[in-house]
């Protein structure tokens, strides 16, 4: 598992995004998740060849993107939570 996060620190660590459009071109397996009534959406990334997931805010700043860690947990874990609703930090 650790081995699948560094790979992916790596990967986000050479990312220069702009928009929401960007996260998608940069992981083409992520997915976004539109939260009805709330005022965010959210991002999933697949990590590690989809054995784990992790659910990610998001806020675009004049000079950088920040990613809000949500959710990470195995395949398993994500399919029993909401991913509008969970917050385990």
């Amino acid at each position: 598992m650790k081995l699948a996060f560094e790979k992916f620190k790596d990967r986000i660590d050479m990312c220069d995004w702009s928009s929401p459009s960007d996260i998608m071109k940069s992981f083409r397996t992520a997915d976004t998740i539109t939260c009805i009534g709330k005022p965010f959406t959210r991002i999933v990334f697949n990590i590690g060849g989809n054995k784990y997931r992790m659910i990610c805010g998001y806020k675009f700043g004049k000079n950088r993107v920040v990613l809000y860690i949500r959710f990470i947990g195995t395949h398993e874990a994500y399919d029993n939570i909401n991913p509008c609703e969970v917050n385990m930090f």
